[in-house]
């Protein structure tokens, strides 16, 4: 009975869970190497075909799987990394804590206040 649930924790220290705080980062860091130049070797890596043999059993889960799993998750396909406000919007899930309109106008205070 003594038990508190980590929902109810989160909402008082306004933490998000890890797993879509990874979620909004690995989407983040897609759609930043997509929007660099063709040459980029981040950009050449990530669409490299590897070639060799396969691995008996279940395949290995790669990283572009999971971005792939995760930009259907957020409904969005690979070109809607270009478009900036689409993607802004949908990759964007959480707020860290202190990033709010009321936070930010805090901090102004507080510089202007020590200046």
């Amino acid at each position: 009975m003594d038990k508190i649930k980590n929902e109810t924790i989160r909402g008082t220290t306004k933490v998000i869970e890890l797993s879509r705080k990874t979620k909004e980062r690995r989407l983040q860091w897609y759609g930043h190497v997509m929007r660099r130049d063709e040459t980029y070797i981040g950009r050449r890596v990530m669409q490299m075909e590897v070639l060799g043999g396969i691995a008996r059993g279940r395949p290995k889960q790669r990283w572009m799987d999971v971005v792939r799993e995760n930009l259907r998750d957020k409904q969005l396909s690979e070109d809607d990394m270009f478009d900036g406000a689409r993607r802004r919007k949908a990759v964007k899930t959480s707020a860290p804590h202190g990033s709010g309109k009321r936070c930010r106008e805090k901090k102004k205070i507080s510089i202007v206040g020590h200046v």
